[in-house]
């Protein structure tokens, strides 16, 4: 089945398990996932969507950037309308946390140039960033997603698009599609030593410390080469 999702910046590792469910491989090839993402909602604050949590020396730290105050509310924009405001220096920031946070990790060289080269690329609108950042993720975790927006707004608990996991990943409360995917378990992270095992921070922690096996954390199958 289909699933839907929000749109999200650095999405959590339980929205690419989402997205994952349904891709195999098989003799027959790659089947990949079909994945909705909500293009016709209006814009909520306090959501992934323009942040993510990720792993420093200092432990679990969010990450947000600013969007275009239009006046109004917030909550009146249509999603795909919402405008990245790069008046402050926060790509510059986020680039200087992440490579501080990671830049001992495995991974880390691998694809910082790539992923950093998205984000200093000054893409207008929140969807349009995220989106970008997502197929860099998709792509480098090797998920294979036939990956669509939604034609129109359809009520929580619609089946329209697949199962509907808009509502079910966000910042202030836990989710449950690590566990009922089998998915709950720890991997090698930078601060564990101080820390401990954080689960389900953004995918580029995931990314970060593992590499092309990031594929075999998010799915319960072994590749064949």
């Amino acid at each position: 089945m289909p699933v839907l999702l929000n749109t999200a910046y650095f999405p959590p590792i339980s929205f690419f398990a989402a997205a994952a469910d349904e891709f195999t491989l098989s003799d027959d090839g790659v089947n990949p996932s079909k994945v909705y993402i909500e293009a016709c909602e209006n814009y909520q604050k306090q959501s992934y969507r323009n942040r993510c949590c990720f792993y420093s020396d200092t432990g679990k730290q969010p990450l947000s950037f600013p969007i275009v105050h239009t006046g109004g509310s917030h909550n009146n924009i249509p999603i795909r309308e919402v405008l990245v405001d790069y008046s402050v220096p926060w790509v510059v920031r986020h680039k200087r946390a992440i490579a501080s946070a990671y830049h001992t990790s495995a991974y880390f060289d691998y694809y910082a140039d790539e992923l950093f080269s998205i984000m200093d690329s000054g893409i207008e609108t929140l969807y349009a960033l995220n989106r970008a950042i997502m197929l860099f993720f998709f792509d480098k975790t090797g998920i294979a997603v036939d990956l669509r927006d939604t034609d129109d707004f359809v009520p929580a608990g619609s089946d329209r698009y697949g199962r509907d996991l808009r509502e079910a990943i966000h910042p202030k409360r836990p989710d449950r599609i690590l566990a009922e995917a089998g998915l709950e378990k720890p991997y090698f992270q930078v601060f564990s030593g101080k820390y401990g095992f954080i689960p389900n921070l953004s995918i580029m922690d995931l990314l970060f410390n593992e590499g092309p096996d990031s594929i075999l954390y998010l799915k319960n199958f072994t590749v064949r080469i």
